[in-house]
């Protein structure tokens, strides 16, 4: 994956966690075509640019806390 893939992927990622549509890392590898330990990566790349995402255990979901 390309470095412009990547960030046009990444801030996709962010406007589904914004919008409350991102649940499964799984379903996002999926989606991308890439493996969940890349998607795990990329949150952990959100999280370093400072978005604060946390994980709802209860509802399944990603969201970010203020």
């Amino acid at each position: 994956m390309d470095y412009l893939t990547y960030e046009k992927r990444l801030y996709y990622m962010l406007e589904l966690i914004q919008k409350k549509r991102f649940r499964s890392v799984a379903n996002t590898a999926s989606k991308f075509g890439c493996s969940e330990r890349t998607v795990k990566r990329m949150l952990k790349h959100l999280r370093e640019k400072g978005y604060h995402i946390c994980y709802d255990r209860l509802e399944k979901k990603y969201y970010i806390s203020s």
